[in-house]
């Protein structure tokens, strides 16, 4: 029998109209494969080369990503996670390796 006050939507747990904030930020952060697919997408199309052309070893700067590219990059990757990346992270993990061990680490751990 059904609680009239609870229901299952999508598998987020709904209780008298409240949505269960952990099974949806679990649920809705990106895996660590998809966080790497979105950054070498992003980086293929701002170089106009194909995804399998970019390098998850090679430094951002190599790339010629400049500080306006970063901004952009983390805005648009904050955007997307729906979570503020600060665009000296780009500094800090200066490979899209680095960057999408540490999003996909500490994010994942906020949940």
């Amino acid at each position: 029998m059904k609680n009239s006050n609870s229901s299952v939507h999508s598998d987020i747990l709904v209780v008298e109209g409240e949505v269960d904030r952990a099974t949806l930020s679990a649920q809705s952060f990106p895996s660590r494969t998809e966080i790497l697919n979105w950054i070498t997408s992003y980086l293929a199309n701002l170089l106009e080369v194909d995804s399998d052309e970019v390098d998850i070893s090679v430094p951002f700067d190599r790339y010629g990503l400049d500080s306006l590219a970063a901004v952009g990059l983390t805005g648009d990757l904050s955007d997307w996670l729906g979570r503020e990346v600060e665009p000296t992270l780009l500094y800090d993990y200066p490979t899209v390796e680095g960057l999408v061990q540490y999003l996909s680490s500490n994010f994942n751990a906020q949940n």
